[in-house]
């Protein structure tokens, strides 16, 4: 294998807060390992139209605590093309980049993985997405930070629902998985989630109606993942308006506010410890592996496993909510 002097690193995808303190960590660490870095400005987009810039240690000084990503990020089509690849791979070469630290998620880790395959390139991956949906890894880098965010507009939310005894529906993000509603669910004291891990025969609107909607409460409140199969919150909403016409409903949909913001304590040090593990990576020959956490200490997950197989929600957690909130 080809000795590694200059490492590339990107942010890829959506943005999540962490990403900054990953980038920093990556840095310092490739530094002090004495590896020149340069840092790949709007992801695999930037590599293809070659922005590409030497960074040093000055360069990410104060970024820890920034929100979003000093790298900018995009999502490329054109990379998603062979010919879009051989760009990428032209100007890398160029630039003297020798092998590729991609922080991003599911989308972005999978570019990473055929790009790898092609050009025999040592790509490694850390999970950097609020979704939380990376198999092989507790957390990803992101989610803790978008959790309190969610945690705390609910929080204000319920001030409005319990002073006008409503339902109010409010949507969170995390495409295809469920961490986020269950999770901020259960912090916010919420009275259900509609998450797609639950999608059994089940339908858990009128579970919830039948169930949480007592005639001790007068207001609630039902988190649901954004599902574009079945609408997310519009969705529910719409159908308690036409089943249950008794009810007054609200929809809340949070989108991006859930993305932005300060960092948690927990997402800057994940990152940084994710950081600092993908340069030891490098260092030890490891390459198409996603950096993990599992049970607090570092792991490396295959691309392969990271990016296909689906990351299993807990049913303990929606235990715990049917539970706590009677």
């Amino acid at each position: 294998m080809a000795k590694i002097s200059t490492i590339g690193v990107l942010t890829s995808g959506g943005d999540a807060p962490g990403m900054n303190a990953a980038i920093r960590a990556v840095t310092r660490a490739a530094i002090s390992n004495g590896w020149a870095v340069k840092g790949i400005y709007r992801g695999y987009e930037g590599l293809i139209n070659n922005e590409i810039k030497d960074f040093t240690s000055e360069k990410v000084s104060s970024t820890i605590q920034r929100g979003g990503t000093i790298l900018k990020t995009a999502r490329s089509e054109e990379f998603m093309t062979p010919e879009g690849r051989q760009k990428a791979y032209d100007n890398m070469v160029q630039a003297g980049i020798d092998a590729l630290v991609v922080i991003g998620g599911n989308g972005s880790l999978a570019g990473a993985q055929i790009f790898a395959q092609e050009y025999d390139v040592p790509c490694i991956g850390l999970p950097g997405t609020i979704d939380n949906d990376l198999y092989g890894t507790d957390f990803t880098i992101g989610y803790d930070t978008a959790l309190n965010t969610i945690v705390e507009c609910v929080d204000k939310i319920r001030d409005t629902a319990t002073s006008h005894d409503r339902i109010f529906f409010v949507e969170v993000m995390g495409r295809d998985a469920g961490f986020l509603a269950q999770n901020s669910a259960i912090a916010a004291g919420a009275e259900a989630a509609i998450i797609p891990e639950d999608k059994t025969d089940v339908d858990q609107l009128e579970q919830f109606i039948s169930r949480g909607f007592r005639k001790s409460k007068n207001s609630s409140i039902v988190l649901v993942s954004e599902s574009k199969k079945d609408g997310g919150a519009m969705h529910y909403a719409e159908r308690v308006r036409k089943e249950h016409p008794q009810y007054d409903v609200r929809v809340t949909i949070l989108g991006h506010l859930q993305r932005g913001g300060t960092p948690s304590a927990f997402d800057r040090i994940l990152a940084s410890r994710m950081g600092v593990a993908a340069i030891e990576a490098l260092k030890d020959g490891q390459r198409n592996v996603m950096v993990g956490i599992s049970n607090d200490q570092i792991v490396y997950v295959p691309f392969n496993k990271a990016i296909k197989k689906d990351k299993p929600i807990d049913r303990e957690l929606i235990n715990v909510l049917n539970v706590l909130s009677i």
